[in-house]
């Protein structure tokens, strides 16, 4: 997909573009873009006319589909119609308006699925609506930040909200060095103009064009974004595979509060927040392990990494010469005996942590509590 390592950021809303076109004494002529809703409404009328139109001549054994248009008097079942691969929707807050995306699951995958801003490797193709494929990878997998950043980058928001409803699958990498892919997720997603490049034409794909993606989703690198220890996907505290950052008012005037992942509310979500609960303490500060506890200590293992993990790890087996077992995660405010018991708890008479402390699972863990650490006295 070597077009999304040159594609501009689209435009804000409202910001004009200029057309390469000029009038007769060589003024610049100013084109505002088009209003988001109104074109949501006719790019969902041509989506909705395609997939009634359309319908799926072959799904191989390695989940390539092919989508062909019904001819004049055809009987052929409509992909909307169609039973086998039933039409699914995920409706995406974007450019202030709430638009609905249709995909087809035809594998879900049996690994793990991305969040929002991980980093993914997949093969697709891209379609316009009139059937012209406009990109490919050719069946192989290529690598792409969801989340737009770099040269990797993919400029294309409906990536982000479809991909994480898949999941991977396994690999076997061969003698040669070459991954071969199995049981990873397979679909194809169908994307209004304002999920896609809007109104910057590019390449083979005019402004305003709906796009159509098949892909296959063979792995993923889980990404930290504030760089705090706690991956992208560990911050999503609302549990709904999705993170923002919603301090683009212009993307995101008026977020659905279901939405924000934002411990302390100080408008930066977590996954970009060195301080998630906003008690003055970094969050990598709290989930560094004290000196003592770090690789193993008085014959007790306390794991190799130098900060919590966000719940215990075991060992890697394939790297047989290293254990990366970390017994203990991110633990919670301590609730075993005070140092004192004659004294109130406080900083200089803490409480002693408890093995449940750091594996309760729905313990919360004391960068999320901003009662915690103590306030100096």
């Amino acid at each position: 997909m070597n077009k999304f390592k040159y594609y501009f950021v689209l435009l804000l809303a409202g910001i004009a573009i200029v057309s390469c076109n000029k009038s007769d004494d060589d003024e610049v002529v100013v084109v505002p873009l088009r209003d988001y809703t109104e074109q949501y409404k006719a790019d969902n009328d041509s989506i909705l006319k395609y997939l009634k139109t359309n319908y799926i001549e072959e799904v191989n054994a390695n989940f390539d589909i092919k989508i062909t248009k019904i001819p004049a008097g055809g009987t052929q079942v409509s992909i909307w119609d169609q039973t086998d691969y039933p039409l699914q929707t995920r409706d995406v807050y974007n450019d202030g308006i709430t638009y609905t995306v249709y995909y087809l699951s035809l594998r879900q995958g049996t690994g793990v699925s991305p969040c929002n801003y991980d980093r993914i490797s997949t093969a697709y193709t891209g379609y316009l609506l009139d059937g012209t494929q406009f990109d490919s990878s050719s069946g192989l997998a290529r690598t792409f930040d969801l989340d737009g950043a770099g040269t990797s980058g993919v400029f294309v928001d409906g990536w982000k909200e479809i991909f994480p409803k898949f999941k991977t699958g396994t690999s076997v990498i061969g003698a040669d060095g070459v991954a071969t892919y199995d049981n990873f997720g397979a679909g194809v997603m169908f994307l209004p103009s304002g999920l896609a490049y809007y109104g910057e034409a590019t390449d083979g794909i005019k402004a305003y064009s709906p796009l159509v993606f098949t892909f296959k989703l063979f792995d993923i690198a889980r990404l930290d974004h504030d760089f705090d220890g706690v991956f992208d996907f560990q911050e999503d505290i609302n549990n709904d595979g999705y993170v923002y950052d919603f301090r683009d008012t212009v993307k995101y005037p008026n977020p659905p509060a279901s939405l924000i992942d934002d411990t302390d509310g100080d408008g930066i979500a977590d996954f970009l927040d060195a301080d998630d609960d906003g008690d003055g303490f970094t969050t990598f500060y709290e989930i560094t392990k004290p000196a003592g506890q770090i690789g193993n200590v008085g014959g007790i293992n306390y794991g190799i990494s130098t900060y919590y993990p966000w719940d215990p790890i075991v060992d890697n087996p394939t790297t047989p010469n290293t254990d990366e077992t970390e017994p203990r995660g991110i633990p919670r405010r301590p609730t075993g005996d005070l140092t004192d018991p004659a004294k109130a708890e406080s900083a200089t008479n803490p409480r002693k942590y408890i093995d449940a402390d750091y594996l309760e699972p729905t313990r919360l863990r004391i960068h999320l509590d901003k009662t915690y650490p103590y306030k100096k006295q």
